[in-house]
């Protein structure tokens, strides 16, 4: 038998109210936020999950699929 990493991504989604004069300081407080730490993704519902294999010296064996 022979060692593999399992490499699994996962997109979450959640929503955070945000008051601004247009979309783009939503957007730019929206980032601001979130690298402050004020914004995050703790349980969000999961949009995606994909799954991957490599071996130990992380050469990809199998791309991302869904699953």
């Amino acid at each position: 038998m022979k060692m593999y990493q399992i490499v699994i991504e996962e997109t979450v989604v959640d929503d955070f109210p945000v008051l601004a004069d247009s979309p783009e300081e939503a957007q730019r407080k929206g980032e601001e936020l979130y690298n402050n730490g004020t914004f995050v993704i703790e349980s969000g519902e999961v949009q995606e999950k994909r799954i991957a294999v490599n071996s130990i010296d992380c050469e990809n064996l199998i791309d991302f699929q869904k699953f």
